[in-house]
């Protein structure tokens, strides 16, 4: 079987230095907070170019963490949009705001910057653009935007650790950028952690205080914080990790161009990269679209090829956010790709043997009918 994400082969790579790093750890009785988090957090502002890098347990938690430090809460809204993890628009209900959804565009699956004008209010307090499966959003119209209505931009690059835009690391475009390192991400660790990027003093002093229970020394608490912090292990093995991370997108890089230049199949939409760098889609996912969609995964299933779905049902038709008034219609780009889209097996070291009989599979499927 041919996975989504097959974890092992890259441990496997680095096993090695992975046991060397987390060894450290234990010998150092540094548990918290320690010389690994200092140092990844350092190597991480470094890499993005930006002036302060914050370890916290996890994206969801970047998220809530961003949105407080730039003072979002009740009676604010944000917009964002419904074709995401549910963890966008979990965060900012999470402190009080008020998700506003945005369609996305049919063939990049990021939200649509030519619908946002029309949903800011007198509430709209900032923009959580999400750069979804990889690929940065249009975020010269979007900081055009923001400037125009003195909003705040927080990037949603939890899956795009290493895109770029115009010279800009995903994340360090806005206002505050926020990561996750979730094991399947393209920089993942082995269990949770995140990381919030800034280049204002002031948000990260915020930051890193809400991290720690809102104090800037122990036991000397000045706002209702968290309990969020980067775990030491898991800093001992993004650090190895990050070394590799550019080997590893350019080999998504070219893994996706060997799928789109082979795949085929009638009616099959392939990722459209919207702008020309390099690394504008680092493809954190390879995301398909087709009518028939189930009965190419079922037809791939059989072939021992591994599919899935990002995602089956667009955020303002959960049942977690139907308070929002939302329907089904109100989003229809979104509603259509929640039907029609599916994922196939994407990870560095997937071979080319593996590639080809992927696409072969794909192509196949037209005459199983």
């Amino acid at each position: 079987m041919i996975s989504l994400i097959d974890l092992k082969r890259q441990y496997k790579s680095i096993s090695q230095e992975i046991i060397e790093s987390v060894k450290e750890v234990f010998e150092s009785g540094k548990y918290i907070l320690g010389p690994k988090v200092t140092e990844f957090e350092k190597k991480c502002a470094e890499y993005l170019n930006v002036k302060h890098a914050i370890g916290v347990g996890n994206g969801t938690d970047a998220l809530v963490i961003a949105l407080e430090s730039l003072g979002i809460g009740k009676g604010d809204e944000v917009i964002t949009t419904p074709f995401t993890f549910f963890a966008t628009a979990e965060a900012i209900v999470r402190v009080g705001a008020k998700p506003v959804f945005v369609d996305i565009e049919p063939l990049s699956y990021n939200i649509d910057p030519e619908k946002i004008e029309e949903k800011i209010s007198e509430k709209t307090k900032a923009i959580i653009p999400v750069h979804i499966f990889g690929q940065v959003c249009d975020m010269k119209k979007i900081v055009q935007i923001a400037k125009k209505y003195n909003l705040y931009i927080i990037e949603d690059a939890c899956q795009a650790f290493g895109a770029e835009f115009e010279g800009k690391k995903a994340g360090t475009i806005g206002d505050v950028g926020c990561f996750s390192f979730f094991p399947t991400k393209n920089l993942g660790g082995f269990g949770d952690g995140g990381l919030i990027v800034t280049d204002s003093d002031e948000i990260a002093e915020r930051a890193r205080m809400l991290r720690q229970h809102g104090s800037k020394k122990k036991y000397f608490n000045e706002m209702i914080g968290f309990n969020s912090r980067l775990d030491e292990v898991q800093a001992a093995i993004l650090l190895v990790k990050l070394k590799y991370i550019d080997n590893w997108n350019k080999r998504r890089i070219e893994i996706a161009q060997k799928f789109s230049t082979e795949l085929k199949l009638d009616g099959l939409v392939t990722p459209k990269k919207s702008n020309n760098y390099e690394f504008g889609h680092i493809y954190h996912l390879y995301v398909l679209q087709h009518e028939k969609r189930e009965l190419i995964m079922e037809y791939l299933a059989q072939k021992g090829i591994a599919t899935g779905i990002y995602y089956p049902v667009p955020l303002h038709l959960t049942k977690a956010l139907s308070f929002l008034g939302y329907k089904e219609g109100d989003f229809e780009v979104a509603e259509r790709l929640c039907k029609k889209s599916f994922a196939i097996p994407m990870f560095p070291e997937l071979t080319d043997e593996e590639i080809e009989y992927i696409t072969t599979s794909i192509n196949q499927f037209g005459g199983s009918l």
